[in-house]
């Protein structure tokens, strides 16, 4: 969140590439802002809107590209009206991930809660995104939030605690058991990352306590 891109240009990312080999941090995936209050809306209305929109998104990837990421996340954009702009969303997704391929990159669809969106909710709801696009290197990550509220039972996987109507807590901090969220990944032979999505505001002043917590949660039960 505070490496700034917007449709026109990015900030270098030279000083994240040597922070990250300083600590000894892998970078797996660039998270942009986007969706509702945010401007970079992938269902936006409007031929200039939706110039600004995949001009942002290249810039993203481009981003990823030069921090050799292998993918970046995007979700399916939001409207009041979801039947336009399901196919407005579905078009602006398989633009981004032409551009994608081209670089060599990754999309990863993430699912939303319906007070974010009214597009992409369910597991079945990504299926039908995913079948929409058709595009290979568009792929799926259910967050554990979302898909605790959708009622759905696959994961991959934004690694959150859900609990008291919050949906980015660090293990621990809520009612889900994560134990038990582990065990299913390795049940069925996920091999792929976890990320601890610990946004909530209750971490602003202190975040890397939240990261801490998750890792010794982690490192107690694998």
């Amino acid at each position: 969140m505070h490496l700034y891109v917007d449709c026109h240009e990015h900030d270098s990312v030279d000083k994240i590439r040597d922070l990250a080999a300083q600590y000894g941090i892998k970078i797996v995936c660039v998270c942009p802002e986007q969706n509702n209050p945010k401007p970079w809306n992938v269902a936006v209305r409007g031929e200039a809107g939706q110039k600004r929109i995949l001009s942002y998104f290249k810039n993203v990837i481009d981003v990823a590209v030069e921090l050799g990421v292998p993918q970046i996340l995007v979700t399916s954009g939001w409207a009041y009206l979801a039947k336009d702009a399901w196919a407005r969303s579905v078009a602006m997704l398989r633009s981004v991930c032409d551009y994608a391929d081209t670089r060599g990159i990754r999309v990863a669809l993430e699912a939303l809660q319906p007070s974010e969106s009214v597009l992409v909710n369910t597991a079945q709801d990504v299926a039908r995104i995913l079948e929409a696009v058709d595009r290979p290197n568009l792929k799926a990550c259910i967050d554990f939030g979302a898909m605790e509220v959708a009622g759905d039972t696959i994961v991959h996987t934004h690694f959150v605690d859900v609990g008291g109507g919050t949906t980015h807590l660090a293990w621990g901090d809520g009612e889900r058991d994560m134990r038990a969220d582990l065990e299913a990944l390795m049940r069925h032979g996920y091999t792929g990352y976890v990320s601890a999505e610990t946004c909530d505001g209750r971490y602003y002043q202190d975040p890397s306590k939240a990261t801490t917590q998750v890792i010794e949660m982690y490192r107690r039960v694998t």
